[in-house]
């Protein structure tokens, strides 16, 4: 209890004395996650919609791989995408490698298969009659579609949350891909791990409450969204 006590007094001393390092190392972790989020969310929803609502050739085997995707452990996310990335590999050219934006795709490997899998689930629960109902209306595709979504918004909502707290927690990907530089690919989880290594046990408590506070006021938000009543 000691050591959590000094990890919470320190997270406050470094936030109040103005850590250039803390505060770099905070927004670069917004950065990173926020954009994996976004490009995860902008690809997997119009996917988990396309899964979940057609049938075709492939689905199932679709959804194993999706499946599989959603418990992919980040370690092997972050070997596959180094080798793609390492200078004889076949992106190594661009020069990606030990960079953010390494991390970045790293974590959207690690979250897709988490939006897509759940909203092509909540899509699949869409009762058929209600499809029918729909269609008989004389809805166009596209009143459908929106129609549909306003109905699956709470599990499209809990899909970006659960995908969000993936990139949050996200430590061996990033730190094989992004080597955890000194003010430019060091993030919060990285840096939590390097501390515990070197024994400074309360910075790596302090930053832990830093994390935890952003994951917090970002589920918060996204939650007060999905729970937000409608408006009559």
């Amino acid at each position: 209890m000691g050591l959590i006590y000094e990890g919470f007094l320190k997270a406050i001393e470094m936030l109040l004395s103005g850590d250039r390092e803390i505060y770099e190392i905070t927004l670069t972790t917004l950065r990173v996650c926020l954009s994996a989020i976004l490009v995860s969310t902008i690809i997997g929803i119009p996917l988990g919609v396309l899964i979940g609502l057609h049938s075709f050739p492939g689905k199932k085997i679709i959804l194993i791989f999706v499946n599989i995707g959603m418990g992919l452990p980040p370690v092997v996310a972050g070997l596959y995408i180094t080798m793609l990335l390492w200078r004889s590999g076949p992106l190594g050219h661009l020069g990606l490698l030990y960079t953010t934006h390494a991390i970045i795709m790293a974590q959207i490997v690690v979250s897709l298969p988490i939006i897509i899998g759940l909203t092509s689930a909540a899509f699949q629960q869409i009762d058929s009659k209600m499809l029918m109902q729909i269609k008989a209306l004389g809805a166009t595709k596209l009143q459908r579609l929106v129609i549909l979504l306003k109905e699956t918004k709470l599990a499209i909502l809990a899909a970006i949350i659960a995908g969000l707290g993936r990139v949050l927690a996200e430590v061996g990907a990033a730190m094989m891909v992004g080597g955890n530089i000194r003010g430019d690919t060091r993030i919060l989880t990285t840096s939590m791990v390097m501390e515990v290594s070197k024994g400074n046990f309360d910075v790596a408590i302090a930053l832990s409450f830093i994390l935890m506070t952003l994951a917090f006021i970002i589920t918060f938000l996204l939650t007060s969204l999905q729970q937000r009543k409608r408006r009559v």
